[in-house]
């Protein structure tokens, strides 16, 4: 018999859907009040007896699952859970992959829409009632958005940008096959020859090797001098440092970032009072947006349907 420790926050329906599915198998169903925060697992007797975790158990309690056939996280990354030894020789892994979409795209949107219409200096103009006109502002529309991650997240942000009139350009490593909501996909290999032309640089990859400070100060230095970066995929994706040299030297109409590095952001780091600049804790995703906590459920349901019948995974990452 299968033991499915369960951390997601779900409805008295879905905790139902879940026993239907499963009704050989022991459920235990343990809530986490913030999937952001909170690090509070199972006791060590409920991690040891698991076969199933849905969830995200800090990776230094793994230890502690000797049982563990499958993991199913609810966050995208999963990088914690492929270090060698963190998990059970054998156990399976999957990722929440194509869950965050709305969420993310959407705290993207309104970071970029903020920056173009000059909202944030409107804001500090009235903590300190002064009637103040900034000058010129910025739109989507006739604007050249380059998207830096073509997947769920990259896909959500260039539909919505396209319904106020921006061309989306995607980078990645197919571009042969078709992404919703973008016009053209080309390798990411020419990132250096789009950046000067687009308005807008949308980015929202997962980390490797590659990808680390894949926009450093060279790469700044390529830009439009009134484009906008937005990262919401790693932190590790952007030089922090170079950025805030850029931003300080005016170049640039501004930066939106959910994601930082290092996260969190030390006290005294320069980005926090660099101009024209918008600073998230990583916060775009996670649970705070009810129907995201709705489609990581859905996706554990399905996968454990999978799993019980012997077929593959979605989202499989080991």
């Amino acid at each position: 018999m299968e033991t499915i420790l369960n951390f997601l926050r779900l409805t008295d329906a879905e905790r139902e859907a879940f026993q239907s599915a499963a009704p050989a198998c022991e459920h235990l169903f343990r809530p986490v009040a913030d999937q952001t925060k909170d690090a509070r697992t199972a006791p060590e007797e409920e991690l040891r007896r698991a076969t199933i975790i849905i969830g995200c158990p800090p990776a230094a309690e793994m230890g502690k699952c000797p049982n563990l056939k499958w993991l199913q996280t609810w966050s995208a990354g999963v990088a914690p859970y492929l270090v060698p030894g963190v998990l059970p020789e054998g156990c399976m892994l999957t990722s929440a992959v194509g869950c965050y979409g709305p969420a993310v795209s959407e705290h993207m949107l309104a970071c970029t829409l903020s920056l173009m219409k000059k909202l944030p200096a409107y804001r500090d103009n009235q903590s300190q009632s002064l009637w103040t006109d900034e000058g010129i502002v910025k739109s989507f529309d006739g604007s050249t958005v380059l998207l830096l991650g073509t997947g769920d997240i990259g896909s959500h942000f260039a539909q919505l940008t396209k319904a106020l009139g921006a061309r989306t350009v995607g980078l990645n490593r197919h571009p042969e096959t078709p992404v919703a909501g973008i016009d053209e996909l080309h390798p990411l290999s020419q990132l250096d020859q789009w950046l000067p032309q687009a308005d807008v640089i949308a980015m929202s990859l997962p980390e490797t090797p590659e990808t680390i400070h894949l926009i450093n100060a060279q790469r700044l230095g390529l830009m439009k001098p009134d484009a906008i970066l937005v990262n919401a995929g790693r932190g590790s994706g952007v030089d922090c440092l170079a950025l805030a040299e850029t931003l300080k030297a005016g170049r640039l109409w501004g930066a939106a970032l959910d994601v930082t590095e290092p996260e969190p952001l030390p006290a005294d780091h320069p980005l926090w009072d660099c101009p024209n600049l918008l600073l998230t804790p990583h916060t775009a995703g996670g649970d705070k947006l009810d129907a995201t906590i709705r489609r990581i459920a859905a996706l554990a349901l399905e996968n454990l349907k999978y799993y019980l019948a012997g077929e593959e995974l979605r989202n499989r990452m080991k």
